[in-house]
C-alpha cells in the first residue's frame, strides 16, 4: 500500500512540475482583458461610424435622435461641420470652462492674419523677452535674448504647445502680451463666441479665462478654413529646431501633443490643452471624402479620453455627413438693364454653394433655378443684387447664392440720349 501512495504522489508531482497551469491561465487572462479593451474603443469608433443607420431615412430627425448612441464622457463636447459650421453634435458646448493651451488656437489665428495683413512675414527674426523666457509649463526654454524666425515659433507653438514661444510672438506682434490679449477678445468677440474671456495668450490657468466648446468649435473653423496652411504646422510629428545662444549653439526635438496626428487616419489638426483647472482638452480637425470636421473635448478625465472621445465625434460626423458642392456653377448671363448708359450689366454669383446633407439623400438629384429681375432700373451699383440661383432637392428649396451686379451702370441723361440718337441717325 505505500509502494501505491508514493507511486501516485511521485505522479501528482511530475504532473506539476510539466504543467504549471495556474500561472498560464493568468497571463492568458491578462491578455484577454488587453484586448477586450482595445476592442471595445475600436467598436466604439466603429459604432459612431455606423451613427443611427436606423434613424437616417428621416429627413425630419431631430438633434436629440441624431446623438443617440454617441457616447461621449467628457463633460463638454460639440462637432461642426468646418465648411458650412453646421453642428452635428452638443454636450454642454455654452458652458465657460479652462481651455489649456487650446487657448493657442486663438493665438495662431492672430499670427496667421498678421501675416496675410503683411504685418509679419515667416521669416521675420522674433527676440525672447525674459518675460517670455520665464514662461512655465510646456515649452521650448527659449532663453531671454535668444532669436527664433517666426516660422519657427509656429512650429513650436503648434508642435510642442510652448507658451514661452506664444508670449514672444505677442509681444512681437503687439508690443506686449496685454495688448495682444486684448486683440484676442476683440476677435472672439467678432467671431460670436459669447462666452470667451482671455486672459493670456497660452492657456497657463488664470481666473477669469474661459470659453466654451462652441466658441473653441467656431475659431478653429476660422482658423482651418481661412488659413489652411496651418496643417503644414499642426501635422508635423517631430522635429528639431536650433537654439542658438551665449552658451552654444544646441539642438531641440519638438514631439506633436496631438497624438491623432499619428493614430487617425483622417487627422488634420489641431491643439490639445492639459492643466489641472482645465484637466484635458482638444480641438480635433479631421477630413475624409471632402468634409472637414471639428471635434472639440474639454474637461476629460484623462488624455485617452479625450482623444477616445474626439475619434467617436469624429468617426460619427463622417458616417452621416456627404457635402454636396456645384462644380458647374459658371457664371451668370448679363442682365437688362433699363434706363442706363450701358444696356447691360455683367452678373457674378455672391459664393460658391455648398450643401451638407446627413439624412443620405442622393445628392445627383439636386436641381437648380436661376431667377433674376429683367431689366433692373439704372443706376446700378456693383454688388446690388439681381435676383438669385436656387438649389432644391426632393422639391424642396436647400439653399441659394444671390446673383449680384459686377459693376456699376450710371442713369442715363438727356446727353446720354442725345448721342444715342445721333448715333441711330447717322446709321
Amino acid at each position: 500500500m505505500k509502494r501505491v501512495l508514493a507511486v501516485v504522489l511521485g505522479l501528482v508531482l511530475l504532473m506539476q512540475i510539466q504543467s504549471p497551469a495556474v500561472p498560464m491561465l493568468c497571463v492568458y487572462a491578462e491578455e484577454e482583458e488587453k484586448t477586450a479593451t482595445e476592442e471595445t474603443v475600436e467598436e466604439t469608433a466603429e459604432e459612431a461610424a455606423e451613427g443611427t443607420a436606423d434613424e437616417e431615412g428621416s429627413t425630419e430627425e431631430t438633434a436629440e435622435d441624431a446623438q443617440e448612441g454617441t457616447q461621449v464622457s467628457a463633460p463638454s463636447a460639440i462637432l461642426m461641420e468646418a465648411s458650412t459650421g453646421t453642428v452635428l453634435y452638443e454636450k454642454d458646448a455654452d458652458t465657460a470652462r479652462p481651455p489649456a493651451s487650446v487657448t493657442k488656437v486663438m493665438t495662431m489665428l492672430l499670427i496667421f492674419e498678421a501675416i496675410e495683413r503683411g504685418d509679419i512675414s515667416l521669416e521675420d527674426e522674433v527676440t525672447t523677452s525674459e518675460y517670455a523666457a520665464s514662461m512655465g509649463g510646456s515649452q521650448v526654454f527659449l532663453e531671454a535674448g535668444e532669436v527664433q524666425t517666426v516660422d519657427t515659433m509656429l512650429k513650436c507653438i503648434s508642435v510642442a504647445s510652448a507658451n514661452d514661444a506664444c508670449v514672444a510672438m505677442a509681444e512681437y506682434i503687439c508690443g506686449n502680451e496685454e495688448e495682444f490679449v486684448n486683440r484676442m477678445n476683440q476677435r472672439a468677440s467678432e467671431l460670436g463666441m459669447k462666452n470667451t474671456h482671455f486672459v493670456n495668450c497660452n492657456g497657463l490657468d488664470a481666473d477669469g479665462h474661459l470659453t466654451s466648446a462652441r466658441d473653441i468649435a467656431l475659431m478653429s473653423r476660422e482658423l482651418i478654413t481661412k488659413h489652411p496652411q496651418i496643417r503644414d504646422y499642426c501635422m508635423i510629428w517631430m522635429e528639431n529646431i536650433t537654439h542658438t545662444t551665449s552658451k552654444g549653439t544646441t539642438e531641440f526635438g519638438l514631439t506633436n501633443t496631438n497624438k491623432l496626428v499619428r493614430q487617425y487616419e483622417y487627422a488634420t489638426g489641431l491643439k490639445t490643452g492639459s492643466t489641472g483647472e482645465a484637466k484635458f482638452c482638444v480641438s480635433a480637425t479631421a477630413e475624409k471624402n471632402g468634409v472637414e470636421l471639428i471635434a472639440v473635448i474639454m474637461a476629460a478625465e484623462n488624455s485617452k479620453d479625450r482623444f477616445r472621445d474626439a475619434v467617436t465625434l469624429l468617426n460619427y460626423g463622417f458616417g452621416k455627413c456627404q457635402l454636396y458642392t456645384d462644380e458647374e456653377q459658371g457664371t451668370p448671363g448679363p442682365v437688362e438693364v433699363e434706363g442706363g448708359v450701358e444696356d447691360q450689366v455683367g452678373a457674378v454669383y455672391s459664393d460658391s454653394f455648398t450643401y451638407l446633407d446627413t439624412s443620405g439623400a442622393n445628392l445627383n438629384q439636386i436641381e437648380k433655378k436661376e431667377q433674376t429681375e429683367q431689366p433692373v432700373k439704372a443706376p446700378v451699383k456693383k454688388g446690388d443684387v439681381l435676383g438669385r440661383l436656387t438649389y432644391f432637392l426632393d422639391g424642396k428649396e436647400i439653399g441659394s447664392v444671390d446673383i449680384l451686379a459686377a459693376e456699376d451702370v450710371e442713369k442715363a441723361g438727356f446727353p446720354d440720349y442725345l448721342l444715342e440718337a445721333l448715333g441711330e441717325f447717322r446709321l
